[in-house]
């Protein structure tokens, strides 16, 4: 093993068409990876904080919180289901609005809530007062400002930061229900729930208690007039976030296949380079398993190294990106890029024991 890394380090530049490959590679898939979880983030977040393991809408919404409706003698029954602790309402506004100082209007999810999401503190006391996602601080955004949301420019007072709280791309935007109800009389007064209406629930089930039965308890009580769902169920509800997950996740299992190519054809072919070499290893005493070691660890050393490098201009390349492209670098992310790539390094790597292991010793000196 000590001569591969002093071949690593003697001659680098035999080994920089693979590392310069690699390094592009990570950048890329360090890119897609951000981006997918940008967007499923930035979609997802106001769901994902529920504190309620169970998510109820109106059966003919199809999942949708904009179009579900759940009134007061549904809440009535939902709390009275066996298992049920707690039950809040929930309500959204999808709308635009003017930041102070900005010329473009920032889009903003404006809920109203009962319960506090992870992360959300408890509903403001005052009418007009939100808690806001520190996305929209890139668009402008700052505790103590109010913003104009809708046509009819309503005035909400941000008084403090919320994070991973976005409901479709648009920031969220937290205050009480008679905040949400009175934007959403404001912006479009034929949309106005009626007194003790919610869009959706949240439910928080008792301890020990079986989501799944309680979820369809739930439906049987309200006489089949709501679907109830888990938190996981209502966040792949969302349009186009399984089609996103699924497209994403192609590009990038792909590119980690080219990688492990990459790896096997360099190493095929500095292989076919060494052959005499490796005679002459064998000659000594050296094994076939010794021998693949060396290639083995050249592999991960340089994909190693190429990683780091990749992770760096990633990073440096995501300040020099625009707020609206919602690309999340996080370190989650990172170790499962690095894990994937030793992984093909390790594969593409064996392709060349079999040529390793066919080195015949008397070649040495033939």
């Amino acid at each position: 093993m000590r001569i591969a890394f002093i071949e690593l380090r003697r001659r680098p530049g035999r080994f920089a068409p693979a590392a310069i490959a690699l390094v592009l590679l990570t950048l890329l898939l360090l890119v897609l990876g951000g981006l997918l979880d940008g967007l499923y983030n930035g979609s997802t977040g106001a769901l994902r904080a529920q504190p309620g393991e169970l998510l109820v809408y109106s059966s003919e919404a199809k999942l949708s919180l904009v179009r579900s409706r759940i009134g007061p003698k549904t809440i009535a029954e939902v709390q009275q289901v066996p298992g049920v602790n707690e039950v809040g309402g929930i309500g959204v506004g999808l709308l635009g609005a003017a930041v102070p100082g900005q010329a473009a209007d920032a889009s903003v999810a404006l809920f109203g809530y009962e319960l506090p999401p992870k992360g959300v503190p408890a509903p403001p006391s005052t009418l007009g007062e939100v808690y806001a996602d520190r996305s929209l601080q890139a668009v402008g955004v700052a505790v103590g400002q109010s913003l104009l949301v809708g046509p009819q420019h309503y005035p909400v007072a941000v008084i403090g930061w919320v994070s991973d709280t976005n409901f479709l791309l648009q920031g969220g935007l937290w205050g009480n229900v008679d905040t949400w109800r009175a934007v959403v009389a404001s912006a479009r007064p034929d949309a106005v729930l009626a007194p003790g209406t919610f869009q959706a629930l949240t439910v928080v089930t008792e301890t020990g208690a079986n989501p799944s039965e309680v979820a369809a308890a739930i439906d049987s009580a309200t006489s089949a007039t709501t679907r109830t769902v888990t938190r996981s169920e209502a966040v792949n509800s969302l349009p186009g976030i399984k089609e996103q997950r699924a497209t994403f996740n192609s590009i990038i299992y792909t590119t980690f296949f080219v990688a492990a190519l990459v790896v096997a054809l360099f190493f095929a072919l500095l292989t076919l380079e060494r052959i005499g070499m490796y005679a002459v290893f064998k000659a000594m005493g050296a094994s076939s398993r010794q021998i693949f070691i060396q290639v083995m660890s050249q592999a991960i050393v340089i994909t190693t190294i190429a990683f780091v490098v990749g992770a760096v201009v990633a990073v440096l390349a995501s300040l020099f990106i625009p707020a609206q492209v919602p690309i999340s670098l996080t370190l989650s992310r990172g170790v499962q890029v690095a894990v994937g790539l030793v992984v093909m390094s390790f594969v593409g790597s064996t392709i060349s024991l079999r040529r390793v292991i066919r080195v015949d010793p008397a070649s040495a000196i033939s």
